[in-house]
């Protein structure tokens, strides 16, 4: 029989205390409490003599409001959360709401993701909640405690609802460590849409490009291979390289380095990734570079292209080089002729007198009969020999 009575009891203090607004004052201090989203605070209208207000979130103390109606929030979550405030200096009373208010949370949108890639580009997707109403709408913002950026580029499904955003550029390197909140709100005709959010920092949800391959070169002795990876959000960045060599099975290993080099390559085949050197595991998987195939066991594997780039300028160089020379040689002809032969009367008369006396001893030698003494084929001539004949 107590049990009953107790009950009674119970429900008569309950009613007989103060409950939302508290406090059956016609003209209570504090009036019209409320969130103010833009400005992110707690806000209300002030009467009588109140100088000290508590402010709470979900009953533990946020902070005081001393001679002003409102105590800033900060970020507002999609969480619902009762907010209260307390005279405490003052005739007492208090007052609270819920914020953002109840609705279905199954009409939310659901399964949100975001990904930062291709360096500077930002792409988030939702899936309609389950529940929500045929004219649901969803609406999505990029926020940080100093500003917010509503979706410059909706896709949507074929019932027409807004089912992923895409930024085309994102210009936040300096507030690279910032956490972002990234907020999907629903609306609707006749119900309320809860808000859907997820905080993350942009290097924790970025997908690191491709590296770009800017030299590559091979020979039967050495293989060399550098690379370059933008990214505005992620500093400490470490590479994945899987190696295949002629059929061999392929083989990974990683590195901070920006190059590769490899001894005795012969033809190989590789690919490279990059990735964050000390969140790798929680971080999304990077983008594989394409396939680089070098045939290094060639004697005629191409030159360094930096190789080619020296010669060729030097060989243009050479044939203008050629071509003035051409042009220019019957000019140099008619500006600097030949010398003729200078003649030497002392030389040339000594030799002229030799040529004379060769000439006369030939011709004693074929006048004289061919019986004569002297040696086989013929005597000397006369003069030539060792004395005259008798």
């Amino acid at each position: 029989m107590a049990l009953p009575w107790l009950a009674v009891l119970l429900t008569l203090i309950c009613c007989s205390m103060t409950t939302d607004h508290a406090i059956s004052d016609p003209d209570p201090p504090i009036k019209n409490l409320r969130i103010d989203p833009e400005r992110k605070r707690l806000a209300w209208d002030q009467h009588g003599n109140v100088s000290e207000i508590g402010c709470y979130v979900n009953s533990k103390i946020l902070k005081k409001a001393i001679e002003k109606p409102y105590c800033s929030l900060g970020d507002l979550s999609c969480e619902v959360k009762n907010y209260t405030v307390k005279v405490i200096k003052g005739q007492p009373f208090s007052a609270w709401i819920q914020y953002p208010k109840q609705g279905n949370p199954l009409a939310a949108a659901d399964n949100l993701t975001c990904r930062v890639h291709d360096v500077d580009q930002l792409s988030c997707s939702w899936a309609v909640g389950e529940e929500a109403p045929a004219n649901v709408q969803y609406h999505f913002y990029l926020k940080h405690p100093l500003k917010t950026w509503p979706c410059p580029k909706y896709m949507q499904n074929q019932q027409g609802v807004n089912v992923q955003c895409h930024f085309d550029s994102l210009s936040l390197q300096p507030e690279r460590q910032t956490l972002f909140r990234f907020l999907v709100n629903g609306t609707s005709g006749g119900s309320k849409i809860p808000c859907r959010q997820m905080t993350h920092r942009l290097e924790e949800i970025e997908i690191l490009a491709a590296p770009n391959i800017t030299k590559k070169w091979c020979n039967e002795n050495y293989s060399f291979m550098e690379w370059e990876v933008r990214s505005l959000f992620t500093e400490d960045i470490k590479y994945e390289l899987e190696i295949q060599k002629g059929t061999d099975l392929a083989y990974k290993e990683e590195t901070e380095l920006k190059v590769l080099g490899l001894r005795n390559p012969g033809p190989y085949t590789v690919k490279i990734k990059a990735m964050d050197s000390l969140f790798f595991e929680s971080r999304p998987a990077g983008q594989w570079s394409a396939p680089q195939h070098l045939d290094c066991g060639r004697k005629d594997a191409s030159f360094p292209i930096w190789l080619v780039y020296l010669l060729a300028p030097l060989g243009a160089l050479l044939l203008v080089g050629l071509v003035f020379l051409c042009r220019r040689w019957p000019l140099m002809q008619k500006l600097f002729p030949r010398v003729p032969h200078v003649k030497d009367p002392v030389g040339d008369s000594f030799q002229n007198e030799r040529m004379v006396r060769a000439a006369r001893e030939l011709g004693v030698w074929a006048a004289r009969p061919a019986g004569g003494s002297g040696a086989e084929g013929g005597a000397l001539p006369a003069g030539r020999g060792g004395g005259r004949a008798t």
